[in-house]
């Protein structure tokens, strides 16, 4: 699957039963979330700790964010680096943001060593992700769109053309929608907007 740069890939639901990697008598179960934001990142590994509360370690990395600016990864008491990391490095090997990947550990008695831990790890994360629904999404780009009563047809007949996602619409005296476009077509619909006269356009924050 090829991803544009106003697309990204994104976990939406892991399917089946969690997948449960097993080496010298320690069993990691791997779990992956769509997440939107650090907060809910964390309500999942509390409610995860709370679940396996008999667990050793809960290590996890994440991604936010289309392009994945966002990211963290931690080890839960793990030696640094053994396994938040190769958690990580499985988000950017499937290319996915807004994701979550969580393995938890259940210690069996015999130490891995750190290149043992690493290889944990890196297969728990991807039998997570593996399991996984993935879908492409696309970015998106609202505009606010403001205009006089008498510019109504030709603003909402390039809305129709365009096939742009009408958001809110109202048109009193003073009209005023806003749309969502693609990200790669948001500049060419806002001077096709830009060059009706009366039409005002401004994007909002991402």
């Amino acid at each position: 699957m090829t991803t544009p740069n106003d697309t990204y890939l994104t976990v939406c639901a892991q399917e089946g039963e969690t997948p449960v990697y097993k080496e010298k008598g320690s069993r990691f179960l791997g779990y992956a979330f769509h997440v939107e934001t650090p907060e809910a990142v964390q309500d999942i590994l509390r409610e995860l700790r709370a679940q396996h509360h008999a667990a050793r370690h809960v290590c996890y990395a994440y991604r936010l964010g289309a392009s994945g600016v966002v990211f963290r990864a931690g080890d839960d008491g793990e030696p640094s680096g053994t396994a938040g990391l190769p958690i990580y490095n499985q988000l950017l090997s499937f290319r996915t943001t807004d994701t979550l990947v969580a393995v938890v550990r259940y210690f069996g008695g015999i130490l891995l060593g750190a290149s043992g831990l690493v290889a944990a790890y890196k297969q728990a994360a991807r039998m997570a992700l593996e399991t996984s629904r993935i879908e492409e999404r696309i970015v998106c780009r609202k505009l606010e769109v403001r205009f006089g009563y008498g510019q109504i047809s030709a603003v909402m007949r390039l809305v129709k053309e365009r096939g742009l996602d009408l958001l809110e619409q109202d048109l009193r005296e003073d009209c005023r929608i806003r749309v969502a476009v693609r990200a790669s077509a948001a500049e060419a619909v806002r001077g096709a907007l830009e060059a009706i006269f009366g039409v005002k356009v401004s994007q909002e924050p991402d």
